[in-house]
């Protein structure tokens, strides 16, 4: 019996579902152990309306569930749940849903400041009014990872994941076998050139560039970005990036690491591991424009607030 597959969207930009597609001959591969039975973003299906196009979320049984995004609003709650419902295994499906992704910078905000951004921005006109609740799905109060609200059997990070490890995982479902990311930084098989201390004590623009020689048959020979002094999340960011090949994706195309993949462990705090490491090098961290973009990919499971509001003394 070939394994039912699920999908839903959230809170994403349906770049999970892409990388489904990237896998290529592999995907011919998949479809003769596995049978999709809802997926919107890959074949048409739609959930059922009752009376007052009330939205009826009713999903077919499967074996596997997969869940790209974040909850943001109440829609995406009940279509999560409902998945966990109809799923008997649910594989959070990339950096969204794993840790809340580049959605989950909106935590820095509150609502009404997000509202007011969109709708009156600097240099339009002023909305009469923004989309009522009546309108649009209610937000809710921060951009939640997966697991916040519902039990995630399987954790896939990645922005998006690799199709390498997209087929693997499904394949060893398939086969009954475990799956998990080594829990791994990106520096582990990272190919630049390190002297093991830091050649600056400032960090340096990305409007300037990085020294840059590789060896084409090594793909050795660039020295770190860190050490060039240039910001790279690579020592502080889950390895995986690279699929089956194990290099930097990223890295490999000349641009820093900006940490898709999550922390190393998924407890980790991205942001603090890495100005932990800048201070204990000596490096400056004041020479950083700001700090808030190192958890733009993890700012799920409370990690990112809105500042407090001081109220002006009377």
């Amino acid at each position: 019996m070939p394994i039912k597959i699920a999908g839903e969207s959230l809170n994403a930009c349906s770049g999970c579902e892409i990388s489904i597609l990237d896998m290529g001959a592999r995907l011919l591969t998949l479809l003769e152990f596995a049978t999709i039975v809802h997926f919107p973003l890959l074949m048409d299906n739609k959930h059922d309306h009752g009376k007052n196009n009330s939205q009826i979320i009713k999903l077919p049984k499967a074996d596997v569930g997969l869940i790209s995004g974040s909850i943001k609003n109440k829609e995406h709650l009940e279509l999560a749940r409902a998945m966990r419902d109809s799923c008997d295994l649910i594989i959070a499906f990339g950096t969204c849903a794993t840790h809340g992704g580049i959605p989950s910078l909106a935590n820095f905000y509150r609502n009404d400041e997000l509202l007011g951004h969109c709708f009156n921005t600097v240099g339009t006109d002023k909305a009469d009014s923004v989309p009522s609740d009546a309108v649009l799905p209610e937000l809710t109060d921060a951009c939640y990872a997966l697991d916040e609200h519902i039990r995630v059997d399987v954790f896939l990070p990645g922005c998006p994941p690799h199709p390498d490890h997209i087929f693997r995982v499904l394949q060893s479902i398939e086969n009954k076998e475990s799956f998990c990311l080594p829990e791994k930084s990106v520096c582990d098989n990272c190919p630049a050139s390190r002297e093991g201390r830091m050649q600056v004590k400032t960090l340096k623009r990305s409007l300037e560039l990085p020294q840059w020689k590789v060896n084409d048959d090594t793909k050795q020979g660039f020295k770190c970005f860190l050490e060039q002094g240039f910001l790279c999340m690579g020592p502080v960011t889950k390895d995986g990036c690279g699929g089956n090949k194990g290099l930097p994706r990223c890295i490999m195309a000349q641009v820093p690491c900006r940490g898709c993949y999550g922390p190393v462990k998924k407890e980790g705090n991205q942001r603090l591991a890495m100005l932990n490491a800048l201070a204990s090098n000596d490096i400056d961290i004041s020479s950083l424009l700001e700090t808030i973009s190192m958890l733009r990919f993890s700012g799920g499971h409370g990690l990112l607030r809105p500042l407090p509001v001081i109220k002006e003394s009377d």
